[in-house]
C-alpha cells in the first residue's frame, strides 16, 4: 500500500486552506509593492556549498541535500538570503544600488518539529541591498509592521524585539573573549530561550569561555535598559546606532512596536548589526519574523562588501497566531455564475454560455451533475455563486435562460444575448 500521508513535516493545501494562503501572499505582495519593493525569485535547488560555507550555522546540518546524476552536490533551499547574495554578486555591475527586493519562496529544513516549526514552509523575504544607513532598517521594520497591521495585528498583539550584534560583540570584547570565538558564542547565545542557564553555561565554556566570563556575560544580559548598558560599555557604536534607529521609528510613528531586548541574537553567523524578531509581547510563540543587517554576507562568497538588511517572515507561525486571536479573514469561495443544465443535450449550450461570460471577465462554473432542482440549487449556494443560470427546455427554445439571484432567491427569464451583455455590469 502506498502511504497517502504527506511527507513528515510537509503540508497539503485543500481549497479553503489555499484561499487563506493566497490571502496571506496577497498581503505580503501588496505591502511590498506599496513600499517600492520589486519581486524576484530563484530556483529551489542550489549548490550545497552555498550553505555549507557558513561555518557554525545550524542550518548547514538541516539541509535536504543529495547528489544528482551529474555528481553535483545540491540542496533544497533552506532560506532565501544566500540565493539573493548569489544573484546580486552575479549581476553587481548591472544593478543600481540600493535595491529593494522581495520574494515568497518555499523553503525546506530537516529539523526537529515543534509547534510553529515544520520541515517546509513559505517565507516572505524583503531586503534592501546597498544602503549602509540605518534608514534601511527603518524601512524594513515599517514594511513588516504594515504587513502585520494589514492582517489585523496591532501593537497590543505583537512586538518587534530588537538588538544589535555590535552590542553583543562589544560585551564579549570587554570580557576579553577572543575575537575568533565571538561567532561560536553568539550561535550558542541564540539558544538562550530554549535551554537551561546551566546548559547554556556549559556550552559556552566548551567553546572556550571561562566560568568567570560566563558569569559576567550573564550580568550584562540581565540589563534591560539601553542607557544603563551604554554606561557600562567602552565601545558604544552598536548602542548609538540602535538609539538612532529607535528615534527614526519614533518620528515615523512606529515606536510603540519596538522593544530593546539584549537576548535577541539570531542564530545565523552572517548578521553584523541590528537584529530583530517579531513575537507576542510575552513571547508565547515562536518568532513570527526575524532578520537584521548582514553587511558581510556577500563578501564571504568572494564578492565585495555590500551593505544589506532584510528579514524572513514565515507563514506557519503567523497563521497560528491569527487563528489563536480569531483574526482569520472570512474567505468564502466566490463565483459570479454557476450554470446548471438538466439534460446532457444542454451541455454544449452551457459550455458556450460559460465561455462567453468568462470573456466578459466573469468567474463561471458549470454544474454537470444533472441533479434535481433542489439539490442543484443547494450546490450553487454552497459554491458561493451570486447567480445561478438555469437551462430549461422551454426557455432555451426561445434563446433564453432563467437567472436566479442566490441571495434574494428571485429568478426571471432573460435572453442569452442580454445576459452576456449585462455581465460586464454585473462583474
Amino acid at each position: 500500500m502506498i502511504d497517502l500521508q504527506p511527507v513528515k513535516g510537509t503540508r497539503d493545501f485543500f481549497p479553503d486552506e489555499m484561499r487563506l494562503r493566497n490571502w496571506l501572499f496577497e498581503v505580503w505582495r501588496r505591502v511590498s509593492e506599496q513600499a517600492g519593493f520589486e519581486e524576484y525569485d530563484t530556483c529551489v535547488l542550489e549548490h550545497e556549498e552555498l550553505y555549507i560555507r557558513k561555518a557554525g550555522d545550524e542550518i548547514s546540518k538541516q539541509l535536504y541535500s543529495f547528489e544528482d546524476k551529474g555528481g553535483r552536490r545540491l540542496s533544497l533551499r533552506p532560506e532565501m538570503t544566500p540565493s539573493l547574495a548569489r544573484l546580486v554578486l552575479k549581476h553587481t555591475k548591472s544593478l543600481s544600488f540600493p535595491i529593494k527586493w522581495f520574494s515568497m519562496p518555499q523553503c525546506f529544513r530537516y529539523e526537529r518539529m515543534t509547534k510553529g516549526r515544520r520541515r517546509e514552509h513559505f517565507q516572505w523575504n524583503a531586503d534592501i541591498i546597498g544602503q549602509p544607513d540605518m534608514v534601511a532598517e527603518a524601512e524594513i521594520l515599517m514594511l513588516l509592521i504594515s504587513a502585520c497591521e494589514s492582517m489585523g495585528l496591532t501593537a497590543n498583539d505583537i512586538r518587534v524585539f530588537i538588538n544589535d550584534r555590535r552590542i553583543l560583540n562589544a560585551i564579549l570584547s570587554q570580557l576579553n573573549v577572543a575575537l575568533d570565538l565571538h561567532s561560536a558564542v553568539l550561535v550558542i547565545m541564540d539558544k538562550r530561550d530554549k535551554i537551561s542557564p546551566e546548559d547554556l553555561g556549559k556550552m559556552l565554556e566548551e567553546v572556550g569561555m571561562s566560568s568567570s566570563q560566563v558569569q559576567q556575560l550573564n550580568e550584562y544580559l540581565s540589563k534591560s535598559d539601553l542607557q544603563e548598558l551604554k554606561d557600562s560599555l567602552q565601545d558604544t557604536e552598536g548602542i548609538d546606532e540602535l538609539q538612532h534607529l529607535l528615534q527614526l521609528m519614533d518620528t515615523a510613528g512606529y515606536r510603540d512596536y519596538l522593544q530593546f531586548d539584549i537576548s535577541i541574537v539570531r542564530g545565523l553567523s552572517y548578521y553584523t548589526g541590528a537584529v530583530f524578531e517579531v513575537n507576542s509581547p510575552d513571547k508565547q510563540h515562536r518568532a513570527i519574523c526575524g532578520g537584521g543587517r548582514y553587511d558581510s554576507l556577500l563578501s564571504t562568497y568572494g564578492g565585495e562588501t555590500i551593505p544589506a538588511v532584510g528579514f524572513g517572515f514565515g507563514d506557519v507561525v503567523v497563521l497560528d497566531v491569527l487563528k489563536e486571536l480569531e483574526r482569520f479573514p472570512e474567505l468564502p469561495r466566490t463565483l459570479d455564475y454557476t450554470i446548471i443544465p438538466f439534460d446532457t443535450e444542454q451541455v454544449g449550450v452551457a459550455l458556450k454560455i460559460g465561455a462567453e461570460l468568462r470573456l466578459k471577465g466573469a468567474t463561471v462554473d458549470c454544474n454537470f451533475g444533472m441533479k434535481k432542482m433542489k439539490k442543484s440549487l443547494q450546490q450553487a449556494n454552497e459554491s458561493g455563486a451570486k447567480f445561478a443560470i438555469l437551462l430549461f427546455p422551454e426557455e432555451l427554445s426561445q434563446d433564453k435562460v432563467v437567472i436566479r439571484d442566490m441571495q434574494l432567491r428571485e429568478q426571471k427569464p432573460i435572453n442569452i444575448t442580454d445576459l452576456i451583455t449585462s455581465a460586464e455590469q454585473t462583474v
